[in-house]
């Protein structure tokens, strides 16, 4: 099969189109002919290396990838409920694999979008994050009905996926914010956010309003920022580093002088550790994408031109997601 391979740790330019031998499923997973991979800030991440001495993270070579679409090639023993050639989205496990022609998934973190009018690039792009705005939103954040929701970052792959997801879980009031760069695509984009704010005058623009849940894939300055908008018994979300400001931290007495939470989410510690969430957050989130709540610009690229998608992702020149596909 075809695949891109990180060679090494580094610049884009470590990806390789290459031949790698066809996959064969084990017990209770499943093999998919890929047609669609998403291309996530996290493999940039992985890719630089940043997560090189943290247990179980891929070592080059590696295929990056977490996320793919496509069609159930082959079952393992024991997996149930899909058929071959069934249409298929699969959230990954384990972080890498997902640049390839062919893919090996958990059959638990599959879902079929058989039946469903939903695009395959679409369903990559949004249906994983989604899911996994399920669970944080659900098990994490505790969210409720008629509460409000701050989404940072409210363009990127994760963060788009929210307010979908909040709307379905009941939330009154999502609102986003993005850097003064991103301005103009917010205001073109279907994402269902009430409204989309410039981050750097956050408190400003926002002046007395206030948030139940905040979701911060961006961190920094921003972050800290954010404890002033949280109602009391408020949830704060840390849902990424984009920011990549590695060395900021909280003031802890903080939470308690203003009665808030902040809690982690990060889906590969997460979930398999919580793995009766997967199922009705895949569910939760195909029907939210299958109703066309969950909308974001998506360009789909060759495999060919990785080193491409990496270095505009690198570079944050882009407004929704790229999708690599194997088809050119």
């Amino acid at each position: 099969m075809h695949a891109v391979q990180a060679t090494a740790f580094g610049s884009p330019s470590v990806l390789q189109l290459t031949e790698l031998p066809d996959p064969t499923p084990g017990p209770g997973q499943i093999t998919i002919d890929v047609t669609h991979s998403a291309v996530g800030l996290i493999d940039i991440f992985v890719r630089q290396g940043l997560y090189r001495d943290v247990p179980g993270m891929p070592q080059p070579p590696f295929v990056p990838g977490l996320e793919v679409a496509g069609t159930v090639r082959a079952l393992g023993d024991g997996v149930s409920g899909l058929r071959v050639g069934e249409r298929v989205v699969s959230m990954s496990a384990g972080g890498i694999g997902g640049y390839a022609e062919i893919y090996v998934a958990a059959a638990a973190s599959v879902v079929s979008i058989e039946g469903y009018d939903i695009d395959p690039a679409v369903a990559v792009s949004v249906l994983p994050n989604s899911a996994m705005a399920h669970a944080a939103l659900t098990d994490v954040a505790h969210l409720r009905g008629g509460e409000r929701v701050l989404v940072h970052g409210a363009l990127g792959g994760f963060a788009a996926a929210f307010p979908a997801m909040a709307r379905h879980l009941g939330a009154s009031r999502v609102v986003g914010t993005v850097r003064a760069s991103k301005l103009d695509a917010a205001r073109e984009t279907a994402v269902p956010y009430d409204r989309i704010i410039d981050s750097a005058h956050l408190l400003s623009e926002l002046g007395d309003e206030r948030f139940d849940v905040i979701i911060d894939a961006v961190g920094g300055e921003l972050r800290t920022a954010s404890l002033d908008l949280l109602t009391p018994g408020g949830r704060m979300i840390v849902a990424g580093n984009a920011s990549e400001a590695w060395d900021h931290q909280l003031d802890s007495n903080q939470l308690w002088l203003r009665s808030v939470t902040v809690s982690g989410f990060n889906s590969g510690a997460y979930l398999p550790t919580h793995p009766h969430l997967i199922r009705p957050a895949l569910e939760a989130a195909r029907e939210v994408v299958a109703a066309s709540q969950g909308q974001i610009s998506i360009e789909v690229l060759p495999f060919s031109a990785a080193i491409t998608a990496h270095e505009r992702m690198e570079s944050r020149d882009v407004a929704g997601r790229i999708v690599l596909s194997p088809r050119g």
